[in-house]
């Protein structure tokens, strides 16, 4: 099985090796079946990238991972656990919530004010910091549960499952609520989605409402209706 690692930087694809999380990570394990296709020196949108990579195929089949570059890969077996969560689900991540409720502006958050979902639909963990040990680790809820909703932070599938299933990236949404969308668009087409763990270290906590979110968030509802 092939991992194509799919990653936009602000940093050239020099520095991206040494200057980031992710790049500082991925040199740590040289795997043969593991490629990096790396979007340097970006200002676009994130759907627009994710989907020119996810289109690329391969002559094997291939497990796609959309990843921030701010992210540590601290799970040494992170190929393992990945393909152990897609012999489950359809699509995988390392946080989510099992309901989505009206209006929801994040798998977190059930209203627009930030208020957090109870713990009982939220599942996964995440630690958040610049390196190991982090500062400090987030616990959600029982991991590996089905969920209709999943952190963009990392998101992993089979490039056939996506392709055959026209699931995709919606280019509107040029980084914030491009993952909450993707979620209804995989709901919507019978996939199922579910949380893993592999061990991840978050170096920032988002941008949430800013002016950016919030009108993002106005499409976002204007596509759904909800």
């Amino acid at each position: 099985m092939k991992f194509r690692i799919v990653c936009a930087t602000r940093e050239s694809a020099d520095s991206f090796a040494t200057a980031t999380a992710l790049g500082r990570s991925l040199a740590l394990y040289p795997f043969p079946f593991v490629e990096l296709r790396l979007f340097p020196c970006n200002a676009a949108g994130l759907p627009t990238l994710y989907n020119s990579a996810l289109k690329e195929r391969t002559a094997q089949p291939t497990i796609v991972v959309f990843v921030h570059d701010d992210v540590h890969l601290t799970d040494i077996y992170w190929p393992d656990r990945i393909m152990q969560g897609l012999a489950v689900f359809d699509i995988i991540g390392i946080a989510g919530n099992t309901r989505r409720l009206p209006g929801q502006p994040s798998w977190k958050f059930v209203d627009v004010n930030l208020n957090a979902d109870t713990a009982q639909y939220l599942s996964g963990a995440l630690a958040h910091g610049g390196g190991w040990p982090p500062e400090r680790v987030s616990y959600y809820g029982t991991i590996a549960r089905e969920v209709k909703l999943l952190d963009g932070v990392l998101i992993a599938a089979r490039c056939e499952t996506l392709l055959s299933r026209e699931v995709s990236f919606d280019e509107r949404f040029d980084f914030h609520f491009y993952d909450l969308d993707f979620c209804r668009q995989a709901e919507a087409r019978g996939l199922r989605m579910g949380t893993w763990p592999v061990s991840i270290v978050h170096e920032s906590g988002g941008d949430l409402h800013s002016a950016a979110w919030r009108d993002a968030y106005s499409r976002y509802i204007a596509k759904w209706g909800s």
